[in-house]
């Protein structure tokens, strides 16, 4: 997997291996070679997500994850599966970006009582589904894309993060 790595926060050092095994477990779902796939992953702050939140959703606050895919995969009807992306010219699936700040995972984790790492694998794979065309605007969706990340983290032997 390409995975284009971008650290303005320092904070966020040691983020590389768990956000290539969350990426590929997402990846590994969906049924796609994570040897094509690329991805960029923003590992930033609370002011920069803001930034990034008001200049793409018009919301002038931070959040934990921003995604933005590469190309429209979302299905017709709510409650359907994501169409699959299709390779480039040169053979390799451009998924998208994902932005994700370490104030707001960190204080979500700590409101929770989860570790860190539990938490922002959990926000890497959400953010990862978002480029891979799943939403949770109308319920049939969420309800499909909350089940799709419950079975990915119970197989890296993560809690339903829905259940807690």
């Amino acid at each position: 997997m390409n995975l284009e790595l971008t650290i303005e926060d320092t904070r966020w050092q040691g983020l590389e291996p768990l956000a290539a095994r969350a990426i590929r477990a997402v990846l590994d779902y969906c049924d796609l070679d994570a040897d094509l796939c690329e991805i960029s992953l923003l590992a930033c702050d609370d002011p920069r997500i803001a930034e990034l939140n008001a200049e793409f959703r018009e919301k002038p606050t931070p959040t934990n994850v921003l995604s933005w895919p590469a190309e429209e995969l979302a299905p017709d009807q709510p409650g359907q599966s994501p169409l699959p992306p299709e390779p480039d010219f040169t053979g390799e699936i451009a998924l998208g970006d994902i932005a994700i700040s370490y104030d707001t995972c960190a204080r979500e984790a700590a409101e929770a009582g989860k570790p860190m790492d539990d938490h922002v694998t959990h926000l890497i794979i959400h953010g990862t589904l978002h480029l891979l065309g799943y939403d949770h605007i109308h319920d049939a969706d969420a309800d499909l894309m909350e089940a799709v990340e419950i079975d990915i983290l119970g197989k890296l032997g993560l809690d339903d993060p829905y259940n807690a």
